[in-house]
């Protein structure tokens, strides 16, 4: 496999085998397990091959049942205690337990817990998938940031919810920016640049959007991102941030924007 990257700061680790998934340099160094799947390597067929991972497209149960059954072995968590994520581009965190093991989670677009043999999901196709970890307080998470996502500041509140319910220290948690839709293939109305603008005052916009003078727009999820957990407290040197587009890569990778909505769903796990 062989992806189209944005840049090269190979950040994003691709594990290649029957079912291929990738991973981040620094939360590897840090000996917890996650992944983020690519479409390759399960058995969902048309416009969900192969490797669909959400009940909710259209696509066959069973299908569905079998690719998580394999992305489970290739990373290695139990499925079956899995807890999903039902996002709604909002902001809300839950305190994962488990009582919650293969339940899903109404409303929710971040999940955090600090019992271990927990897995947790969440769903992608562009929108950024972030990764969290306290190798201190032992404690994991999720959070799905799409463009309201991110300027409702999920990353931050996330921190400050591992905070609060784990008593982490925002300078140990170590964190990753996972792929999703890049700068050069995310255009936006004005209305949406001016909510990022609003919001990441102090900063020169042109850090994360590139005004196409028609009332369009160029947004940089990414870099708006890497803005709001630095600015959370977490370290630079704590945080990877992915070279790895979904909309570049329709081939290997679900994306919304590069299939007009005819798609299934990649997907971020992480468990203790």
């Amino acid at each position: 496999m062989h992806f189209k990257k944005s840049n090269d700061n190979q950040s994003t680790i691709l594990h290649e085998g029957s079912v291929p998934y990738l991973t981040f340099k620094k939360l590897d160094q840090a000996g917890v397990r996650h992944g983020f799947s690519t479409r390759m390597g399960g058995v969902s067929e048309g416009m969900f091959s192969t490797l669909n991972l959400s009940y909710n497209r259209g696509d066959k149960k069973e299908a569905v049942d079998e690719n998580f059954r394999r992305i489970s072995e290739a990373i290695g968590f139990d499925h079956t205690k899995l807890v999903f994520s039902n996002q709604i581009h909002e902001t809300r965190i839950h305190k994962v337990t488990k009582e919650d093991c293969g339940k899903v989670m109404k409303d929710m677009d971040g999940l955090a817990t600090n019992e271990q043999g927990i897995p947790l999901y969440t769903g992608y196709a562009d929108c950024v998938p972030l990764f969290f970890y306290d190798p201190v307080e032992k404690a994991a998470a999720l959070a799905h940031s799409g463009w309201r996502g991110t300027v409702g500041r999920i990353g931050a509140k996330m921190v400050q919810f591992l905070e609060n319910e784990y008593g982490s220290k925002k300078e140990n948690i170590i964190a990753a920016i996972g792929p999703s839709i890049c700068r050069s293939c995310y255009e936006v109305s004005e209305d949406v640049a001016d909510e990022f603008k609003k919001e990441l005052t102090g900063h020169d916009a042109k850090e994360f959007l590139d005004d196409k003078g028609n009332g369009k727009y160029q947004l940089d999820l990414w870099k708006a991102n890497e803005i709001i957990l630095t600015e959370a407290g977490i370290r630079p040197e704590n945080l990877d941030i992915t070279d790895i587009c979904t909309c570049c890569n329709p081939d290997l990778l679900f994306s919304h924007r590069a299939s007009h909505g005819k798609r299934g769903n990649l997907a971020a796990f992480i468990v203790l």
